[in-house]
């Protein structure tokens, strides 16, 4: 963030003005609305939000750094040390094509942006990770939620769900609230929903517990609670009855419920999918984004692929590929497209040229995101890399913007300030801005 120099002194400070006729009155009609200046300048932040587009957001991340080149961006005229074993298929929009193993997403590519101008300067997993879950870079000096908990904190519970959620469980530590209470951090899966006897952990009643007994442990719970709450205040117990009261509300709303019983699609949409965990964790995103979930992150697959990239990419590309193209197919004919954004990324790239193993190493210049839905322009690349992959040609897409970007879709300011326990106001995003030829 950017903070005034030292020593620097600003005449006539705004909190030392002297308050206009007009700020008068308008104090006066908030008090005279039976409204407090809080609640007064909380319709004027909600006043100055833009316009949510997307209703919910899902993630879909590949841990461990998926190769552009034999994904999203392949280069089939450069050199082979460059473009690899692997060839290319055609898609929807004319001259783009994509790797050999994603004909599915060739033929909806007409339906998504593919920006191959992603670009960041880090190279080790975790902190590479960190810029993709947070919108930050990382500082020693402060742990920053994730763009989930940021969801989580300003857009809040809808239908008894919790507002951000994780298929199958947290993937990282940087999927967490951060400086952030733990309350806005996310409800984990806790079992993969491609399982046989897949079944969300906690969420049905124990054995012997009927709906009247479950009450009254209820009531017992909130009375021992109340009186913690009044000898001690913490994060941890505030926190806890958060999750508390939302688990009770899942608990008892047949309708959350049923959000999590993926058994309850059609056999042919499961097909649709796929039977394996690419697929079934993207119909499980899809299930929770309609029943009100507003963030859904998913991880699928290992992409950190030293050696034999081809054949490594043979093997996990197909299960994504259909079930990503059976998502936003999914997603377009029931109308949801329009109101849910999907996003993929990665921690970064691979490197241009193939490695001795013939496999590819960590790259962060330039690597490949996605974008669908939510006001997102369909149909379109954005930016460019150069002919071998090594780097950004045109618009360079920095973390910054794209978290910016995201957050306006969502509905909310980037340029809010959250309080941070024992620091100033930290602003949502820092020096981001919206990237508007993303946009429909």
């Amino acid at each position: 963030m950017r903070h005034p120099q030292p020593g620097t002194w600003h005449a006539d400070p705004a909190h030392f003005r002297r308050p206009s006729r007009r700020g008068f009155l308008q104090v006066g009609a908030v008090g005279a609305l039976g409204l407090t200046l809080g609640d007064y300048f909380r319709v004027r932040a909600a006043d100055q939000a833009p316009k949510a587009k997307a209703q919910g957001l899902i993630h879909i991340f590949l841990p461990g750094g998926c190769a552009h080149q034999e994904t999203w961006d392949p280069k089939p005229y450069s050199p082979m040390e460059y473009r690899g074993d692997m060839g290319v298929v055609p898609t929807k929009l004319d001259g783009v094509v994509f790797s050999e193993a994603m004909k599915q997403c060739a033929g909806i590519a007409d339906k998504i942006t593919v920006i191959r101008s992603m670009t960041h300067g880090e190279a080790d997993h975790d902190r590479g990770t960190h810029n993709m879950f947070t919108g930050w870079k990382p500082s020693p000096a402060l742990v920053y939620p994730s763009m989930g908990s940021i969801v989580a904190h300003e857009l809040g519970v809808r239908n008894n769900l919790p507002p951000y959620v994780c298929v199958p469980n947290q993937p990282t530590k940087f999927a967490a609230s951060g400086y952030l209470s733990s309350s806005f951090g996310p409800f984990s899966l806790g079992a993969d929903p491609a399982n046989q006897n897949f079944q969300v952990r906690d969420l049905t009643l124990p054995n012997g517990v009927d709906e009247k007994r479950f009450t009254t442990r209820k009531d017992i719970l909130a009375a021992v609670n109340d009186h913690f709450a009044s000898a001690e205040k913490s994060d941890q117990l505030a926190a806890m009855d958060t999750f508390y009261s939302r688990a009770y509300g899942m608990i008892s709303s047949p309708a959350a419920r049923s959000a999590f019983d993926i058994n309850a699609e059609p056999a042919n949409i499961r097909d649709e999918y796929g039977r394996n965990a690419a697929g079934q964790r993207m119909l499980m995103a899809r299930r929770l984004i309609q029943a009100g979930v507003r963030f859904v992150s998913l991880t699928y697959g290992g992409w950190d692929m030293h050696a034999n990239i081809a054949q490594s990419v043979r093997a996990q590309l197909p299960p994504f590929d259909q079930a990503f193209a059976a998502l936003i197919r999914d997603l377009d004919r029931t109308g949801m497209l329009d109101t849910t954004m999907v996003m993929v990324s990665s921690e970064f790239g691979r490197t241009p040229k193939i490695n001795g193993t013939a496999g590819r190493d960590h790259w962060p210049k330039v690597f490949s995101v996605v974008l669908a839905g939510g006001g997102i322009k369909k149909g379109s690349i954005y930016g460019s890399s150069d002919p071998t992959a090594s780097e950004p040609q045109d618009d360079p897409m920095n973390i910054e913007d794209l978290a910016f970007t995201v957050f306006h879709q969502l509905g909310i300011q980037p340029e809010k300030k959250l309080m941070a326990p024992g620091s100033r106001p930290i602003i949502i995003v820092d020096d981001g801005k919206l990237r508007k030829d993303l946009l429909a």
